[in-house]
């Protein structure tokens, strides 16, 4: 064989191999990436299949926080920047950050009626986060 078939020979294989490898790890991949639905992405695409598990994202909005009559489910609604919200059930303890105005990333499945129930719930801060034992105290107060 002379030397320049195989390099071509040679270049061929390794270009097989990183196709097949790339391929491999897009496949791995798309199938655990974290990334959430909002309200928004839900109304253009519409919900996924009752019972797969998801992760919706998004703010809680202000005066939606309530629990239900047993007092044992948290139940809120998530919104964005847009007019479409999905309203959240929880059963089991917050975080600490978990409030009103927050961000959150709640992960659970969609139930066959549209209701959105969670199993864990994600409270998202911003850069300027700081526990309120160490926040200072505001004048006047």
């Amino acid at each position: 064989m002379r030397a320049r078939t195989r390099r071509l020979f040679t270049f061929g294989i390794a270009a097989l191999l990183v196709a097949a490898a790339a391929l491999l790890a897009f496949f791995a991949l798309r199938e655990n990436a974290n990334l959430f639905y909002t309200p928004q992405i839900l109304a253009e695409k519409g919900l996924p299949e009752a019972g797969r598990e998801v992760k919706v994202g998004g703010w809680v909005e202000p005066g939606s926080l309530s629990y239900t009559d047993s007092g044992t489910t948290l139940v809120f609604t998530v919104i964005d920047n847009s007019p479409h919200t999905i309203r959240v059930g929880f059963t089991g303890v917050a975080p600490d950050l978990f409030r009103e105005g927050q961000g959150v990333v709640a992960t659970g499945s969609f139930n066959p009626d549209g209701s959105f129930t969670a199993r864990q719930l994600l409270a998202k801060h911003d850069e300027n986060y700081q526990p309120r034992e160490l926040k200072p105290l505001e004048a006047g107060g």
